[in-house]
């Protein structure tokens, strides 16, 4: 049986936590912030967690090594 392979664009884009949740960097906030609300602007500041059903689904077919 071959190894398994971690994607290399997810290994760039999701951590996992201590607890096993999956975190992201929230997205569109690199240009056009003039177009955005200052609520949008905001609102996409930091990291977020994903959902229990697509962090499962990201920690199985793309970080299958945590």
């Amino acid at each position: 049986m071959p190894k398994l392979k971690t994607k290399s664009g997810a290994k760039k884009r999701f951590k996992i936590t201590a607890t096993g949740k999956v975190k992201f960097q929230q997205s569109g906030k690199r240009h056009g912030m003039i177009k955005r609300t200052t609520k949008q602007i905001r609102e996409h500041r930091g990291t977020a967690v994903l959902f229990k059903t697509d962090g499962d689904n990201i920690k199985k077919y793309f970080l299958p090594n945590g």
